[in-house]
């Protein structure tokens, strides 16, 4: 395909997603997540995110059909946003933008994990992982290196000329910079598994609050250049798979050629432990994260670990907006801990799309559960379901799952 045939799918797709932008479902949709995250919801929110794309296919809607690689990336994003608001749109704002990723080099922590994997689907990006632990000594944390964040400057203008020739009177080309997060145990876990740092915290505190001592120093100097760069993101349609609008930002002062840290959301988690005692969570995550947390505009809090029986330290992260309810949480003692100071974040379990069998009444009735919940504690709410690695390839089961949602908070 010649490089003008390939503008040509973009062009198209881009008028497509234009057309769907200008709807005036889309302001209205906006205006509710800004209500709920503003903590004066009208009705709860629903988004789906990380989907199993490998088994979403079909009719060709997601079969790419540009050959440049770089090019590639826009038609995937396109015809995902098409995709979505053809059969799953829930409350998903589509925007008249095309983001361009600055070409930036330096962002980590000086390692890269080293892992054995395990595989049973060739297709899913869902794997397991066994990884090595590159970090069981004092010297070895001698190879946590801070990084110099370069922003190539030439291949960055380069990619936002392009885009915006090719996209030109169709969508706007926005730069996004990083959202960078706080997951220091995620990235721990990745260099040295599961099992070693949690048994640490017991035999070795020390050594563990310098490991983390360490991590946090590279994560706030990240944050700092990242700042200092003007690379930080310039809109946030989402935060950690949530809907992000909201009244309070970005902060007075903002430019958005260059936004500040309290001009946008952050996220940050600790899913390794769902076992660990609360004082230990404050003690080795909470304690180091509360500095990075105080610089943003507001906070979005957990992912897989159970916050239920955790909400007293939670409560004491600065700018806290929406506290993770995941599957694995009691509903009723988090709405209850949570009232409404807070958005519940409820994530339903992605295992009903998964197995042999689907049931949607069983779908049905634990999403009003929730919401029965809620209702009763006057907490804001909203379903957020991720982390869908199978539907047995079976793309209507989620479809179903959109539409019965909807249904339910419509109500």
């Amino acid at each position: 395909m010649s490089k003008s045939r390939d503008w040509d799918v973009l062009r198209r797709l881009a008028e497509e997603v234009q057309s769907i932008s200008e709807l005036p479902k889309q302001q209205e949709t906006k205006e509710l997540w800004k209500h709920l995250n503003s903590l004066r919801p009208q009705r709860p929110m629903v988004l789906i995110d990380q989907i199993c794309w490998h088994e979403m296919n079909v009719d060709d809607e997601l079969t790419l059909q540009t050959e440049d690689p770089f090019l590639q990336r826009f038609e995937d994003s396109l015809r995902k946003t098409i995709y979505q608001w053809k059969h799953l749109p829930v409350d998903m704002v589509v925007e008249p933008y095309i983001e361009v990723p600055p070409a930036v080099t330096g962002l980590g922590y000086g390692l890269r994990p080293k892992e054995d994997r395990a595989v049973t689907d060739e297709r899913n990006s869902v794997v397991g992982h066994h990884y090595h632990d590159q970090l069981s000594t004092e010297d070895d944390l001698e190879k946590l290196k801070t990084p110099s964040i370069q922003l190539d400057d030439k291949e960055t203008h380069r990619r936002m000329e392009m885009a915006a020739e090719i996209f030109d009177g169709r969508l706007d080309v926005v730069m996004q910079g990083f959202p960078l997060n706080f997951a220091i145990w995620d990235r721990l876990v990745e260099l040295r598994g599961v099992t070693n740092p949690i048994m640490d915290l017991i035999d070795r505190p020390d050594f563990m609050h310098a490991t983390l001592r360490k991590m946090t120093d590279i994560t706030m100097a990240m944050l700092a250049q990242l700042e200092d760069l003007g690379l930080l993101p310039s809109w946030q349609p989402t935060i950690h798979c949530s809907g992000a609008h909201v009244y309070e930002l970005p902060a007075p002062g903002y430019d958005p050629g260059h936004p500040r840290t309290k001009d946008i959301w952050t996220s940050g988690m600790a899913q390794i432990f769902a076992t660990v005692s609360p004082a230990m969570h404050k003690e080795f995550e909470l304690d180091y994260a509360e500095t990075f947390y105080a610089r943003h505009g507001l906070v979005y809090y957990g992912c897989c670990e159970p916050l239920d029986r955790k909400m007293g330290i939670v409560r004491t992260i600065p700018n806290l907006r929406k506290v993770s309810m995941s599957p694995w949480t009691n509903a009723e003692r988090g709405a209850a801990a949570i009232g409404g100071d807070l958005v519940l974040s409820r994530k339903p379990s992605p295992a009903f799309l998964a197995g042999d069998g689907f049931d949607i009444d069983a779908i049905e009735e634990d999403l009003r559960e929730t919401m029965e919940i809620c209702q009763r504690h006057s907490t804001p709410v909203e379903f957020i379901l991720k982390d869908i690695s199978t539907v047995s390839y079976q793309p209507e089961r989620l479809w179903q799952w959109a539409e019965v949602a909807m249904k339910i908070v419509m109500e």
